[in-house]
């Protein structure tokens, strides 16, 4: 009840300070994540700015994080998330998140809840830009402009658990198909003088509140970690944590997505093995710990724990991953074909 009423507080102390702000504030994925001495959020100061623009590119497919299938009022129902990475020097991320059922929160009246209908229509426009239709994709560079709150460890974009169209955030597509960043290649070992660690000798998370090393370095983007065995692979399942370990014995959660390729009985990896993914924090007071690595999708490759099929949505005819079947698909696949015909393309089929 404590934490309750010292979360409310702080989140109307935080909007009568927003009260002032006039345009949504650009910023950097390293503003924006920044954080003090026990984890918590140190962006902003005393005024901080009630909308934020972020830019960055998307790492996952929504649907392999979390079920967006709208659902009656038990739980939270249809779940969206993606995250974006920043580009260039701004080594840092962000999640965005959107839920259907915020009526079930103590604060918040039924009626606060997307109907299935509403939710539809919800995800209808956050997965697509605004202005070309375009169907947002992995490797897409994206524009987000919302607001936000802290929670377990990291600032997040979303509704505040408001459904008013106020609320709502925005995503824009500056440049499709940019493609994914490279992973940062990370170790467990902190005895290595060649690659930052994530845990230290005594297997405890590495936590930097300056952000320049460690899992807070990390966060919200693409990392790898070769060389590990699963502890217990037969807990391999869809929204299963497991557990990896190297060979001095460092150990690391790893969230299993939601991806076709993520089913009981699809675990066909070595017995050593990489892993790709996205470095996550959940964690409570302090928050300090509770980071894991989020693998959305597995490609059945059997070396590495990861997708490369990166497209969503796809449809019979969707000859430019757009999530739709039109002219400008015809007019690629006769490129394609010319192009082939020629010989100076790639004529591989997926």
């Amino acid at each position: 009840m404590k934490k309750f009423i010292m979360v409310m507080v702080i989140t109307v102390f935080c909007h009568n300070c927003a009260l002032f702000a006039v345009d949504p504030q650009p910023v950097t994925h390293q503003q924006f994540q920044a954080v003090n001495a026990d984890g918590e959020s140190d962006f902003g100061g005393l005024n901080p700015p009630e909308t934020v623009v972020l830019e960055g590119i998307i790492l996952n497919s929504p649907e392999n994080l979390l079920d967006p299938t709208p659902t009656d009022p038990h739980g939270m129902g249809g779940e969206w998330q993606i995250y974006i990475q920043g580009t260039g020097s701004d080594h840092a991320g962000t999640a965005v998140w959107i839920g259907q059922n915020y009526g079930i929160l103590g604060w918040i009246p039924p009626e606060g809840s997307y109907t299935s209908g509403e939710w539809i229509d919800e995800l209808v426009r956050i997965n697509h830009d605004p202005n070309s239709g375009y169907l947002f994709h992995p490797g897409d560079l994206v524009q987000v402009t919302g607001k936000y709150v802290f929670y377990n460890g990291k600032n997040n974009i979303n509704e505040q658990h408001d459904k008013d169209p106020n609320s709502n955030f925005d995503i824009k597509l500056i440049e499709p198909a940019l493609g994914l960043p490279q992973p940062d290649l990370v170790t467990l070992d902190p005895n290595d003088t060649l690659l930052d660690s994530l845990k230290d000798i005594n297997d405890d998370f590495i936590f930097d509140s300056s952000r320049q090393t460690g899992c807070e370095h990390y966060q919200a983007c693409l990392v790898r970690i070769n060389d590990v065995s699963f502890v217990n692979p037969e807990l391999w399942a869809p929204g299963a944590t497991m557990e990896i370990v190297d060979s001095g014995g460092k150990t690391f959660p790893v969230l299993l997505g939601r991806g076709h390729g993520i089913q009981v009985g699809s675990n066909n990896l070595r017995p050593v093995f990489d892993v790709i993914g996205i470095l996550d924090q959940e964690c409570g007071l302090p928050h300090t710990a509770g980071y894991r690595i989020w693998v959305p999708d597995y490609d059945a490759n059997g070396l590495v724990l990861t997708s490369r099929n990166q497209r969503r949505g796809n449809l019979p005819g969707d000859i430019n991953y757009d999530g739709q079947v039109n002219l400008f698909d015809l007019a690629k696949m006769a490129s394609q074909w010319l192009d082939c015909a020629l010989g100076i393309g790639d004529c591989s089929v997926d």
